[in-house]
Order: structure tokens, then sequence, then C-alpha cells
């Protein structure tokens, strides 16, 4: 690549200083300015070997074309910088890709960019960037999805509090949970991969959405006359080309596809998110019931020498705290003005990069900790005991509701577990001293069998076979 990495080139680098939950991964690579340069060559090559399908470009032209588009052969950062001109890479890099073909064939040049504009590149190349990204991301949120079905079936029936509002509900158990993980880390994967399926299209509509530009090309170079099955054969052809999907309209002012790409990348974010802030919760040192993988050096601090940070999941929350916002921008830009936006399709660029990287290494991150998650049953079994079986009086109340009526059931329950809580006796003795309870035919083995904690995980182990069978 023909970039200098003098001083001020190296100073403006984003390497992932400041966003170490993308830095080095593969989608990183895959979004890059590099990556980027790429796909909106492959844009233009596409678009001359479609033409070429139909007559309108030689063959021998687009063949020239497909064979220069190689980022590895032009300067990026001038053509950055040059977009300050003209307010989108597209115009200077079309520049230089002409002269770079110019010099292999004049006559070739000749069919750079033939009859298209900017937004048609620039759009097409983010559909291929956003394609490429997301197989990659498909990828991780596969194996994420497997590792937590592997914990979800070894943990079908390992007992865990329940926590609601930030304190102990009723039990549940670590496969339940891990089977939730799993689930949303599905529902994630399905809306990404239909947005991979049929929601990236090709751009291709001229300077105005009239596609008036290849038109009037085919005309004069072809003698075409059939306008409808032309603009439809170049279309369908272009979309042959690159991979993507046929767009109803041309949508140069008609956001839907960026908008539609950031809400699937939101929610994917926060569907790791709550796989990773569950983590962080079970990892405290006064629950730690679950611990991430800690290779050497993992998670040390700078100043105390006895912390185990859980690092992925704060790089997977870090992410999915920021997605959002940005899935947002590509939102609002919807509202874009005429039939090219001035300022609210260049909003879109750095969000949707931004996202993409996040997301991709959010996922990357999620295969990581869903791989060596480890939790810890006996802790979980500690805590169970933490309130001394108060946790399953809801079962407690269902089986005395029958002698004394669910509301004196209640109240008799929450009051014999106040007395325990402030006496610090145990449950069941202040419960086999109630004349109440005793008289109802309740015993203190069995009020003990009642108040145990793994006998009252309800349907737990059948929702996740349910689960596992998705």
């Amino acid at each position: 690549m023909n970039v200098t990495m003098d001083s001020g080139v190296f100073a403006a680098a984003d390497l992932g200083l400041l966003s170490p939950v993308r830095a080095g991964g593969a989608v990183e690579a895959a979004v890059g300015d590099v990556a980027w340069l790429q796909a909106m060559l492959d844009a233009e090559a596409a678009l001359a070997r479609a033409q070429a399908r139909l007559g309108t470009v030689p063959t021998e032209a687009a063949r020239t074309i497909t064979g220069l588009a190689r980022a590895e052969l032009l300067d990026v950062r001038a053509i950055a910088l040059a977009a300050r001109e003209t307010a989108n890479p597209v115009v200077a890099l079309v520049s230089a890709f002409t002269a770079l073909v110019a010099r292999r064939d004049a006559s070739a040049a000749e069919y750079v960019h033939r009859g298209s504009t900017s937004q048609d590149v620039f759009d097409t190349g983010a559909m291929l960037v956003a394609r490429r990204a997301l197989l990659l991301v498909l990828d991780e949120l596969d194996a994420c999805a497997g590792a937590l079905g592997r914990l979800a079936a070894e943990h079908r029936d390992t007992p865990l509090a329940g926590r609601t509002l930030a304190l102990q509900a009723v039990p549940t158990t670590f496969g339940l949970k891990a089977a939730g993980w799993r689930h949303l880390v599905l529902d994630a994967r399905a809306r990404l991969a239909r947005v991979v399926e049929h929601g990236l299209p090709v751009a291709l509509g001229g300077a105005a959405g009239t596609l008036a530009g290849y038109l009037e090309y085919a005309a004069v170079d072809a003698r075409m006359s059939d306008v409808e099955g032309y603009v439809r054969e170049l279309v369908e052809a272009f979309a042959d080309e690159t991979g993507l999907a046929v767009p109803g309209l041309p949508w140069h002012a008609l956001r839907t596809p960026v908008a539609d790409l950031g809400a699937a990348l939101g929610f994917a974010a926060g569907a790791l998110g709550k796989f990773a802030v569950d983590v962080q919760l079970l990892a405290r040192t006064e629950t730690g019931e679950a611990a991430e993988p800690t290779p050497a050096g993992r998670g040390v601090s700078s100043a105390m020498p006895h912390k185990a940070n859980p690092v992925l999941a704060t790089l997977i929350r870090s992410a999915a705290l920021q997605v959002p916002h940005l899935a947002a921008g590509l939102t609002q830009a919807l509202v874009s003005e005429d039939e090219r936006s001035a300022g609210a399709w260049h909003a879109e660029w750095q969000p949707l990069r931004e996202a993409l990287r996040l997301v991709g290494g959010a996922a990357r991150c999620a295969v990581e900790l869903a791989e060596g998650l480890r939790p810890d049953p006996r802790r979980m079994r500690a805590n169970l005991e933490l309130t001394d079986g108060a946790l399953v009086t809801e079962r407690l109340t269902a089986h005395l509701a029958g002698a004394l009526g669910k509301a004196t059931a209640r109240a008799v329950l929450t009051e014999a577990a106040t007395r325990a809580r402030e006496s610090g006796r145990p449950l069941v003795s202040v419960l086999s001293a109630d004349e109440r309870i005793t008289a109802a035919g309740f015993t203190a083995e069995r009020l003990a069998h009642l108040l145990d904690p793994a006998a009252y995980t309800g349907a737990a182990a059948a929702l996740v076979d349910r689960s596992l069978a998705r």
C-alpha cells in the first residue's frame, strides 16, 4: 500500500487504544479504511462487469478495471485528505483510480465510473463492508451459542438463586440461565442473518435516483432502446456481481438498509451485554458463583495484586452500552432531505463502522467467555442457604393456603421470616413453633423438605430441554 506513515498520519490513526474490545479483531480489519477503500473499488469493478454483461462496456475494459481494482495500488491517505474538498471519498477515489487504469489502458479508463455517482459507489461499498463483517460476526455468534448450549446442558439441574431487583427471589438453575443467554445470542444471530440474506442491497440510482446517466451512456454506446428492461437487467447484474440484494428502488435518500442494519447491531450488542453483565454479577467476590477464564496476565490490576478482574465481560458490556447510541444515530439518518442528503448520509459512515467493529469485538470476547466460563455449583448451593430457606416461602405458601387460606398463609410466613431474620433462629425452627402451622399438620421434617431450595426449581429443567431443541 502506498501510504506513507509519517508522524502526522500515525498520530491520526485510530489503532484501538481507547476501544480495546475491538482492537486486533478480524472485524476491525474488515471495516478499516483500507477495507472500505477496497469495497468501493470492488463496487466500481462489479459495475463495469455488469455493464459489460449487457454490452454497454467492452469486456476487455471491464477486465482491466477489475484487475487494477486493488487498494494497495492507491494512496488511501491522499484520498482521505482530498475528500475534505468534496465531502466524500469517492470523487478522489474515482480520479485516482481512473488515472491508474489510464496508465495501463487509456481506452479502458473511459469506462471507469460510467454513468455512476458517488453515492452508488459508496453505499454499495458500505453494504459490501457490512456483509463481510457480519459473516465474521455470525461465525462468532454460532461458536458462542454452541458453548452456552453446552453449559446449559451440563448444568441443567444445578440449582442457583434467582434474583429479582438485586435480591434473592426463588431458585432457578444455572442451566436455565445459560439457556437464556443462548436464546438471546440466537435471536441476535437470526436478526443479523436476515440482514445479510435480504437487507444489504446494491445502490444504483445515478445522480438523483433516476439512473439517467447509466441509461444515456447505454443509449449512446449501444443504441439501447428498452429503457425499463435495461434498468432491471443492470441492477440485477450488478447485484449478482457483488453478491448483494436487488433493491426495490434506488435508496440514496431512503435509508432503510442502514437503519435496519443499525437496529440489528444494536440488538446483538444488547444480547451479548446481558450475558456479560450477568457474569459480572456472578463473579463478584461476595457471590462467587462463576469466574471468567484467567490466562496469565489477564485481569491484573495496576495497584491491587490480589485482583483478577472480569475483563471479557467488561469489554463486552462497554460495547453493549455504546452500540445502541450509534444505532439511534443511524435511524435518525432516515430523516434525509430531497434526493440526496447534505449531512445525514455523511453522518452514517463513522457510526456504522464503529457499530460493526464494536459488535465484532464483543462477539469475539463472548466466544472466549462462554467457552472458558467456570461455574461453581458449591458456591451456588452455599448462597442458596443464605436465607435459611426463606427464598422458597412461595412454595410453602402454596401448601399452607389449603389449610389457612392464601392471605393468612402469606401473613403467617411473612411474620415468621421476619422473626427468623431478627432473632437469628433457623426459619424451620420458627415455623415449627407456630401452632397455626403445626395444627395444619406440618411437621419439622415436612417443613424442612418444603424449604429445600434445590427441590423448588419449577419447570427449569424442561425449559432448558425445550430451549436446547432450538
